[in-house]
């Protein structure tokens, strides 16, 4: 084909010929310049070049967003694993275990982006003993047996060190005042050390997804695992 002759002139032309890898590039064109091919031949003639090359562009549109979600899902869980770091260097600040309760209920509640927090400890000391309402409102002194109902809900289950849920409680026990807008919860049994009773930890959010059954546990169980270890220091 002639300059005189060509649909397309001047400085276009130009452009494609040197630099035709503009159009392969370019999906819109290329599905033009398909059916613009598919037209000429006619509707009695299959082109399988151009079904291939439409089932090969399935192909990499599925992979695209496979690739988009795996790269989402690993700066989640890069933010979650900061998160979590960040947690657990400013547990290990305070020297007293009243800073430490107090530390807990601001501060690390704040980093972990958790609308309620609770520590709930099982003995046989009532919680409404002065001792254990002088070391704040964070801290929940129950009756032994008290943590394992809570987290089974009095279903025969297996009791797991961390429990994702959604929930709507039931009495303001566990979240006081914040009960009546907590929707999900995740719950961290802590083992205190031979001899003693166990403890929860409680977070509570007012997002009903912000938790739920479906989530990954293993950052929520090495926090439970340094938790664990600075309480036994407290207790010892």
């Amino acid at each position: 084909m002639t300059s005189e002759n060509a649909a397309i002139t001047g400085d276009l032309r130009t452009k494609i010929i040197s630099e035709p890898e503009l159009i392969l590039e370019d999906r819109d064109l290329m599905r033009a310049l398909i059916a613009a091919n598919e037209k000429v031949m006619g509707g009695n003639i299959v082109d399988l070049r151009g079904i291939a090359m439409e089932r090969l562009e399935s192909r990499l549109e599925r992979l695209e967003e496979t690739h988009r979600h795996v790269i989402a899902a690993a700066y989640e869980n890069l933010a979650g694993t900061n998160m979590i770091h960040r947690a657990v260097l400013k547990m290990l600040d305070p020297a007293e275990f009243e800073e430490f309760l107090a530390n807990l209920n601001n501060e690390i509640a704040e980093i972990l982006r958790v609308d309620a927090l609770r520590l709930v400890l099982e003995s046989a000391v009532a919680n409404d003993d002065p001792a254990a309402r002088d070391l704040g409102d964070v801290l929940l002194v129950v009756e032994p047996g008290f943590i394992g109902e809570y987290l089974t809900q009095g279903r025969n289950v297996p009791v797991r060190q961390v429990t994702l849920r959604q929930v709507q409680p039931d009495s303001d026990l566990i979240y006081g005042d914040r009960a009546d807008w907590v929707r999900s919860e995740a719950c961290l049994k802590l083992d205190l050390g031979p001899g003693r009773l166990p403890g929860m930890l409680v977070f509570g959010a007012e997002d009903p997804h912000q938790f739920k059954p479906s989530q990954g546990t293993d950052l929520l169980t090495f926090f439970a695992g340094v938790f664990e270890r600075a309480m036994r220091r407290w207790l010892s």
